[in-house]
């Protein structure tokens, strides 16, 4: 049996996340010119358990799933598609450590996510480099084994949230002759020798959220620090740019519902030629199509998550999670980008003024696009399981040689 109808305690949850995004739409704009979520929305995210849903109760976490945490970030992305990303919390940096670490390691990781005052603390991935090594596939962040731990030397870039977070997980090439399969992932705190927070960036959306970059040199870590991803670390790496990938699909599907909405309701208003411009069959045809973009993409999301959550019990296979996260992802990304851009050009000229909101939706939309796992790696993803081909990390992840993207 399929079932797309959320269970009663996902529909409660779901029901006061949205009474805190409609919260968050009335201060879309404020947000956007602070170019930050006030304290006090975030201890109100907090209380309400947002940024610990998916992670496991032994780390800490809620425990609840993917499938769950897909449909709140939707509705915070419904508010304001930059609050999930602008939020207290782990982020991506949850998931990585959940999925490269041991269970002690994450565990010691996320405590301070779940202690007093968690609500100001953020974590954050740090994976991208601004041009590709020009001498070998890889990382140009190297750790170098010092002593008993490792030293690492390079920069970062397109980091969300650097300026903010305490804690990161940085990638770097540990094996420079195994290229994108010779890498390392290395719990560092903001407070290591060496460690530079580079200035945060003016990007085109998402302003609430903040991206910038590290500068390491000689920073020294224990050999503790490193997450080795258990068996098989290109696996385990996969995995976590597939599940954080598709969070922000879940994201993508808020924007796209937000930039429906307020276009089918101002074709509905402004009159041309005597009648509402939406019963005017081009633009009722255009208004139809992203209602679509709406519907498949939500439950394209749905189906992925619920393949994470069925592996966790046990069920299902590997192979198939991914495929479906990766059709999930690609979709989702032109979809929103889809409804954000037909938004702007529905309103005509109004629809690049800062009166109305969909403008900021297009721009957010183009930046969900090139975060984490792209709309070309998760087209690459898909093509490798369904032709049954090796999965190359070169191509399925987002390196300098084909997009940087913010994690």
């Amino acid at each position: 049996m399929i079932s797309f109808q959320p269970t009663e305690d996902q529909g409660l949850m779901v029901e006061s996340v949205a009474q805190f995004a409609r919260a968050l739409r009335a201060k879309i704009r404020d947000n956007e010119k602070a170019r930050e979520l006030p304290e006090a929305v975030r201890k109100t995210a907090h209380e309400l358990g947002l940024g610990l849903v998916a992670l496991p109760e032994s780390l800490g976490g809620a425990g609840l799933g993917l499938t769950t945490a897909v449909l709140l970030d939707e509705e915070l992305a419904w508010g304001d598609p930059a609050a999930p990303f602008a939020l207290g919390g782990p982020g991506a940096f949850g998931l990585a450590v959940a999925e490269l670490g041991t269970e002690e390691q994450a565990r010691a990781a996320l405590a301070p996510f779940t202690a007093e005052g968690a609500h100001g603390r953020f974590g954050a991935v740090a994976w991208g480099e601004r041009r590709p090594n020009a001498e070998r596939p890889g990382l140009s962040t190297t750790a170098t084994k010092k002593g008993d731990g490792w030293q690492l030397d390079g920069a970062k870039a397109y980091v969300l949230n650097a300026d903010r977070a305490e804690h990161f997980v940085v990638f770097a090439q540990v094996d420079p002759s195994a290229g994108w399969r010779g890498l390392g992932a290395f719990l560092v705190d903001r407070g290591a020798a060496g460690l530079t927070v580079t200035e945060r960036a003016v990007t085109l959306g998402l302003d609430a959220a903040s991206f910038g970059g590290l500068a390491l040199s000689g920073v020294v870590v224990p050999a503790a620090a490193r997450l080795t991803g258990g068996a098989d670390f290109d696996a385990a790496l996969v995995r976590f740019f597939a599940k954080n990938a598709l969070l922000v699909a879940a994201r993508g599907v808020g924007l796209s519902r937000a930039a429906f909405e307020v276009t089918r309701e101002y074709v509905d208003t402004r009159r041309a030629f005597g009648k509402p411009i939406g019963h005017f069959q081009a633009v009722a045809f255009t208004v139809a199509d992203r209602a679509m973009d709406v519907d498949a993409s939500r439950g394209l999301v749905w189906r992925a998550a619920a393949a994470w959550d069925a592996l966790a019990r046990g069920e299902g296979s590997e192979a198939d999670a991914l495929l479906l996260t990766a059709q999930a992802v690609a979709f989702g990304h032109e979809a929103a980008m889809r409804c954000g851009d037909d938004g702007v050009q529905l309103h005509g000229g109004a629809g690049f003024m800062r009166d109305y909101p969909v403008e900021k939706l297009m721009r957010d939309a183009k930046q969900i696009g090139l975060t984490g796992m792209t709309a070309e790696q998760a087209d690459q993803l898909a093509a490798a399981i369904t032709l049954g081909a090796p999965l190359d990390p070169g191509l399925v992840l987002p390196t300098p040689e084909t997009q940087n993207a913010f994690v």
